[in-house]
């Protein structure tokens, strides 16, 4: 398999042609303007996460068609973390027919400690080491189940299906996370917590947000949030959650007019209060990573996504190392591709590539296969005429060039 060097404009371009519609119609169907889809064909503009989701549903196309997702290796040592989700695919239907493993499957307490490390290195998008282990889990829990009548195994096969999601919505495997969110919706409803519930809504409106479907997303979540007590520390970490998500599926909407700018600060104000009202020592429930940083960090966010970028500049500044210090890499990574975002469509090239790189240092993997990214460091390319040696070696590893 070659590197891939169509990009997003490019595929925008060849599927808007083979449906046989001008730039005028695409625009029509999107609701984007024609200058805004003319300029991403061409180069221009970097391809923002709102506009492949409106093209990609008035093209009818599934949006990974458009980010060119998955982004497949050509060899063992390139693409030995897609090699893993065949795997994880088939652990995932162990749920429901458990597989005679040959031995006895690790206790409950051991496999719940490995949750949570595995956790922590989807924290740090360490994607390789979770799809290779998260096979053997999530087949032993379903062991587990069959075998235990205590709802609190439950608990933890919803955080490996939890795992799964995440790991296939970032590789770009849109049908597997799809339909693990549903398995996770009915795992949720059979633990022993009432806060599970809320956190499957949370994952399914990720996926919705990723296909344009802002207003039944946002309404979604809302829905979600307003069932959620906020009587515990851990009840509160979910209900700020849930108005992150609100407030980004509000600033995505405001793209093509579907929602406001009000309501997306709105709903990013209160999860400022909510992160206001958890315990001086933070804890991370759920590993959602709910705390005053990361509200700080889809501030910027959600002026990202609506367009605001000398608002997003302004609250990079207050966005200091002290801040990023108690954030895991994924987090720091995807704030420094939100801002090379920003600094791309101000025309600070320099500052562009310098946060992509810094995003690349703290989770390699995470930006390696992010498609906002992989669409700025394309721009990049694209725009030097004499490309610089840190952006060359970061195309190579990308393989967009």
């Amino acid at each position: 398999m070659s590197h891939d060097t169509e990009t997003t404009g490019q595929r925008v371009a060849r599927l808007r042609k083979l449906r046989g519609l001008t730039q005028h119609g695409l625009a029509g169907r999107s609701h984007v303007s024609r200058g805004l889809i003319a300029k991403v064909e061409a180069g221009e503009r970097v391809a923002t996460p709102a506009f492949i989701s409106a093209v990609s549903t008035a093209l009818n196309v599934d949006p990974t068609e458009l980010s060119g997702q998955p982004y497949r290796g050509d060899t063992t040592a390139t693409d030995r973390v897609h090699a893993t989700i065949p795997e994880v695919r088939r652990a995932l239907d162990t749920i429901d027919v458990p597989l005679d493993l040959g031995m006895e499957p690790r206790p409950v307490a051991v496999l719940a400690r490995e949750v949570e490390a595995l956790r922590l290195a989807s924290k740090d998008a360490k994607h390789l080491q979770v799809g290779t282990r998260l096979p053997a889990l999530l087949s032993e829990l379903a062991v587990h189940v069959h075998t235990s009548s205590d709802p609190k195994v439950w608990r933890h096969v919803n955080a490996a299906q939890a795992l799964a999601v995440s790991l296939a919505r970032r590789l770009g495997y849109t049908d597997l996370a799809t339909s693990t969110i549903k398995d996770a919706a009915l795992s949720a409803s059979r633990g022993d917590d009432p806060n599970l519930p809320a956190l499957a809504q949370l994952s399914r409106a990720l996926m919705m947000m990723m296909y344009g479907s802002w207003v039944a997303g946002l309404n979604l979540v809302r829905a979600a949030a307003d069932r959620v007590d906020q009587d515990s520390p851990q009840a509160l970490a979910v209900h700020g959650a849930l108005q992150l998500r609100s407030a980004v599926l509000s600033a995505r909407g405001t793209q093509t007019g579907d929602t406001t700018a009000s309501q997306a600060w709105d709903h990013h104000e209160q999860a400022v209060e909510a992160a206001r009202r958890l315990p001086a020592r933070v804890q991370d429930w759920y590993a959602l990573q709910f705390n005053t940083s990361n509200v700080m960090i889809h501030g910027a966010a959600v002026a990202v996504e609506m367009g605001d970028y000398d608002e997003a500049l302004r609250r990079d500044q207050a966005i200091t190392a002290p801040v990023l210090a108690g954030l895991p890499a994924e987090r720091k990574a995807h704030h420094g591709i939100d801002m090379a975002r920003a600094y791309v469509e101000l025309g600070q090239r320099d500052k562009a590539l310098k946060r992509i790189m810094e995003a690349e240092r703290a989770a390699p993997q995470m930006t390696r296969y992010h498609p906002s990214a992989r669409n700025v460091a394309a721009h990049l390319v694209d725009y030097h005429r004499s490309i610089p040696d840190p952006l060359r070696g970061l195309a190579k590893r990308m393989r967009i060039s």
